[in-house]
């Protein structure tokens, strides 16, 4: 999309929100995705993204503590795990429309004393 136009079938094929801006990490994931038959260094993740290495290489670590991408050193790869995978994204887009009809909420401000404390 980088040249400012798309073929008539990927336009017409797609969600009304496919276009939107993307967050980094989501634009990360969906590279991997869209390149599930290679493994890439963060570095090369990040040019190809327009994105610091830096910022790359934190997104990716937190998205392996999620088990959302493999690693093994310097290479990085999406999980082959497809489920869990759908259900992660799912759940995104669960939070995203929350956010958009409710507004972004605090947890502490809807914390009771009864509630245990979430890290």
């Amino acid at each position: 999309m980088s040249s400012g136009t798309i073929d008539i079938d990927e336009f017409e094929n797609a969600d009304a929100d496919e276009f939107e801006e993307r967050n980094d990490t989501e634009r990360i994931v969906l590279f991997l995705d869209e390149n599930d038959d290679r493994a890439w260094k963060a570095a090369t993740i990040a040019d190809r993204l327009g994105l610091e290495t830096d910022a790359v290489s934190a997104i990716l670590s937190r998205l392996k503590d999620r088990e959302l991408v493999r690693h093994k050193r310097p290479y990085w790869a999406i999980t082959d795990d497809e489920e869990r995978l759908q259900s992660a994204y799912q759940l995104h887009r669960h939070h995203e429309t929350a956010a958009d009809q409710y507004g972004d909420e605090r947890l502490e401000d809807l914390q009771t004393e009864e509630m245990e404390e979430v890290r």
